[in-house]
C-alpha cells in the first residue's frame, strides 16, 4: 500500500486535489470514479520524490524548512507520549499540517507503517526530508521501545537548531541590508550625481586637484564599465561556486575560512556546538558510539573538522578515549574536550556533551553580537568617509576658483 497524489474534476468541472492510500494508481483512479469524480493524474508520491531528488539542483521543492521538521516532530512527539497509535499518530499529523506535499510524504509514511514496516523506514522513502540523524535516531527509540523520549529529543533538538539558525539569519539581515544600501548609494553618487557636477569645470580652464581627477576617472569607468564588471563579478562567482564543488578546492577553501581570525572562531564553534549536540542525542538514544560519531561528522559543514571527527572515529575504534581523540585533530576548543572527558570518566557523556553544546552556543551568540555591534558603526562611518571624499572633491575646485577671482 501507497500513498498517491491525484487531481480530478467534480461533476461540476471544478479541479480537486488530494491523496489516497491504495495498492496502485488503477486502483486509486478507481475509487475516484466510485467518489464521481474524473481522474485527471494519479502518482505515487515516494515516486515523485524520487524524481525531484534525483533532478538535483534543478528543483526547487527537495526538503522542508527546519521550522517545519521542527513543528511536525513535536506534534508526532505528543501525539506518541498519549499512548496512540503510531499510525493513528501520523494520520492526525497529515490531517494538522496545511502545506500538501507535507502532507503526502506523511501519509505516505503511514502506508508504509501500516504494511508492518518500521517508523524509521517508513521516513527512509525521504532522505532529502528526514536526515539520517532523524531516521537513526528514530530507529534506536523503536529497538529499544522508547520511541516517545526519543521523539521528544528529537524535538528539542529540531527546534533548538532552528532557533539558533533563526538568530543568525536576523543578526545578520540587518548588515548585509545597510551593506547594499551603502554600496547602491555610492554607486548611484559615482554614476549620476558626480558627472553633472563636475560637468560644470569642463570649460574652465584650471588644473584640478588630484582627487577630483581620481574621482572623474572612477566616475567614468563605472560609467563605460559598469555593467561589464557587474558581468565579470557574476561570472567569478559562478566559477568559485562551481570550482568549490570539487572536493580538493572546497577543503582548500574550509581550510583558509578557519584561519581568519573571526570568521575561522565563528566557524569552529558553531560546528563544534552542532557536532556536541548531535553526539549527545545520539548517545542519548543508545545509539552505537562509532555510529553516533559517523552521523555526527555528517553535520560539522567544515571539511578539516569532519575529516578530524572521522580520524578520531577511528581512533575510538582502536580503544581510544574519544576526548584524546578529538584533542588530537586540534579543532575542538580545550572546554569541550575537558567535558567529554569529564562525561566518559563519571558515566554521564550525555549530559557534558549537551552542556558542551550549550557553552558553545552561548559563546558564538555573544561573539556574533559583538562583530555586528562592531560593524554597524564602522560601515557607516567607511560610507561617511567616502561620501567625504566624494564632497571634497567636487568642493576643492571650486574653493581654487574663488580664490583665483578673489
Amino acid at each position: 500500500m501507497g500513498a498517491f497524489e491525484y487531481s480530478a474534476l467534480d461533476p461540476q468541472g471544478r479541479q480537486r486535489k488530494g491523496v489516497l492510500e491504495g495498492d496502485t494508481a488503477r486502483q486509486i483512479r478507481q475509487q475516484l470514479r466510485e467518489q464521481g469524480l474524473t481522474p485527471l493524474q494519479v502518482e505515487e508520491v515516494a515516486q515523485r520524490e524520487s524524481r525531484q531528488r534525483r533532478s538535483g539542483g534543478l528543483s526547487l521543492r527537495r526538503g522542508i524548512s527546519a521550522t517545519e521538521l521542527a513543528v511536525l516532530t513535536r506534534q508526532l512527539a505528543t501525539l506518541v507520549s498519549a499512548a496512540l497509535p503510531l499510525e493513528e499518530c501520523l494520520a492526525t499529523v497529515a490531517r494538522q499540517t496545511e502545506l500538501p506535499r507535507l502532507k503526502s510524504m506523511i501519509m505516505a509514511v503511514r502506508s508504509r507503517v501500516m504494511e508492518g514496516h518500521t517508523l524509521a523506514d517508513g521516513l527512509a522513502e525521504f532522505p532529502h526530508v528526514f536526515p539520517e540523524l532523524y531516521r537513526t535516531t528514530v530507529a534506536a527509540g523503536e529497538q529499544s521501545g522508547r520511541l516517545e523520549v526519543v521523539l521528544e529529543r528529537l524535538a528539542d533538538y529540531t527546534e533548538r537548531r532552528q532557533q539558533m539558525q533563526q538568530k543568525v539569519m536576523l543578526a545578520l539581515f540587518y548588515p548585509v541590508i545597510l551593506t547594499f544600501v551603502a554600496v547602491a548609494v555610492i554607486v548611484a553618487l559615482l554614476t549620476y550625481v558626480v558627472p553633472e557636477v563636475i560637468r560644470v569645470f569642463d570649460n574652465i580652464d584650471q588644473e584640478l586637484p588630484l582627487l577630483t581627477i581620481g574621482l572623474i576617472v572612477v566616475s567614468d569607468f563605472l560609467r563605460d564599465y559598469g555593467l561589464l564588471l557587474l558581468a565579470l563579478i557574476a561570472v567569478g562567482v559562478i566559477g568559485v561556486h562551481y570550482l568549490l564543488r570539487r572536493p580538493v578546492w572546497r577543503m582548500r577553501w574550509h581550510q583558509q575560512l578557519l584561519r581568519i581570525p573571526l570568521v575561522g572562531r565563528l566557524n569552529r564553534g558553531f560546528n563544534t556546538a552542532r557536532f556536541a549536540r548531535t553526539l549527545s542525542i545520539l548517545n542519548a538514544s543508545g545509539v552505537p558510539v562509532l555510529e553516533a560519531m559517523r552521523i555526527s561528522a555528517q553535520v560539522v559543514t567544515s571539511l578539516p573538522m569532519r575529516q578530524a571527527v572521522e580520524q578520531a572515529a577511528g581512533r575510538v575504534r582502536e580503544g581510544s578515549p574519544i576526548a584524546r581523540a578529538l584533542e588530537q585533530g586540534g579543532y575542538f576548543p580545550p572546554m569541550m574536550i575537558h567535558l567529554i572527558a569529564s562525561g566518559e570518566s563519571s558515566g554521564r557523556l550525555e549530559g557534558m556533551l549537551s552542556r558542551a553544546a550549550d557553552n558553545q552556543e552561548r559563546e558564538q551568540e555573544t561573539l556574533l553580537a559583538m562583530i555586528m555591534g562592531m560593524f554597524e558603526p564602522l560601515l557607516i562611518l567607511t560610507m561617511g568617509a567616502v561620501v567625504l571624499v566624494i564632497v571634497l572633491a567636487i568642493l576643492l575646485p571650486i574653493f581654487d576658483l574663488n580664490q583665483l577671482v578673489a
